[in-house]
């Protein structure tokens, strides 16, 4: 399998549709000399709304539609007949979406099932026409409503990687070299700080038809739960891993990275660290006579692994496969239990 092209966020300048105007009008019937007023309603504006399409995985497409607007209502007619309503404007997104108003900051809602629609700028309502202004002191109104402007706003799309597995590790730690080892993709792959500037996704295959989807998302640093660097933007996607991988090099303080490791997903979500996970300690080929202290405290699986050797990799496949078993399971007693 490819690397899977990926883009997890786009701007886009939303307007939903102006509603119509009321319209004047009296009625002229050759036997109805003072024919009462009959202007109709203007229509009411389309809205823009995204809708989740589960076919989807990146918002790509959405970089190149900047501007979306929704049709406009139309004027009222006589005879009491109601102006035409906008057509709406449908954007469609992938699942695991969170929107914001991009000034205010608001959360607007998130895409969490196919089909699901959320309103984002909502049109207008159309004008009320001048039969709705008739009284007995006033049997001939020459005013009519104009239409309310549709809704207009700047949204921030924010795609949540949805994978099995999260790769979680500080730069240079290996994870881009074990996606390409265990799954065929081909991530770019370099000695900067930041070695991977957007997450890659690859789906590992294994004996008997067996299959996960692991990302690496890109090395964080210590404080990037602060904004510093490029960690913040990254981090919001290992909320969606269902098992976190994190990796270590057997070149560096074991210990002290992976509580770094662990400081730095506290800082930005508590309950992150709720989350099943496995140690991977990398590059064992460039090691010699290791041993992991016995006291250290890991709360999961450890395995020493080599992607230029492949040591331990196909152990480390099916330590993946058990865990995610073990999720599923549990996942299906609480809902049993529910």
């Amino acid at each position: 399998m490819g690397r899977v092209h990926f883009a997890d966020y786009a701007k886009i300048y939303v307007t939903g549709g102006d509603g119509g105007a009321g319209t004047v009008h009296f009625r002229r019937e050759k036997y109805v000399p003072k024919g009462g007023p009959d202007g109709g309603d203007g229509g009411d504006g389309g809205d823009v709304i995204l809708k989740a399409n589960e076919q989807l995985n990146t918002l790509l497409d959405l970089r190149y539609r900047k501007y979306v607007n929704a049709e406009d209502g139309q004027r009222g007619e006589s005879s009491k007949r109601k102006g035409k309503d906008g057509k709406d404007e449908i954007i469609e997104a992938p699942l695991g979406c969170v929107i914001y108003d991009a000034d205010t900051e608001e959360r607007l809602g998130e895409l969490s099932e196919h089909e699901q629609e959320l309103v984002v700028a909502k049109g207008g309502k159309g004008g009320l026409g001048n039969w709705h202004f008739r009284s007995s002191t006033n049997q001939t109104p020459r005013h009519a409503q104009d239409g309310e402007e549709g809704e207009e706003r700047a949204i921030e799309i924010e795609l949540k990687l949805i994978a099995d597995v999260g790769l979680v590790g500080f730069p240079n730690a290996g994870k881009s070299t074990l996606l390409s080892t265990l799954s065929g993709a081909k991530p770019k792959i370099d000695s900067y700080p930041f070695t991977t500037l957007s997450p890659n996704l690859g789906v590992v295959t294994m004996a008997d038809y067996r299959t996960f989807v692991m990302a690496d998302i890109p090395g964080i640093i210590e404080e990037a739960h602060d904004g510093r660097g490029l960690g913040l933007q990254f981090l919001r996607h290992i909320e969606r891993n269902n098992l976190l991988l994190f990796m270590v090099s057997s070149q560096q303080d074991i210990e002290y990275e992976y509580n770094a490791l662990l400081e730095e997903l506290e800082s930005y979500r508590s309950d992150l660290l709720d989350k099943p996970r496995i140690l991977a300690i990398t590059k064992m080929d460039l090691q010699e006579n290791f041993e992991l202290d016995q006291d250290f405290d890991v709360d999961g699986p450890v395995v020493e692994i080599s992607s230029a050797t492949n040591y331990h990799i196909d152990e480390l496949k099916e330590l993946i496969w058990e865990q995610l078993q073990n999720i599923e399971s549990s996942r299906e007693d609480t809902s049993d239990a529910g």
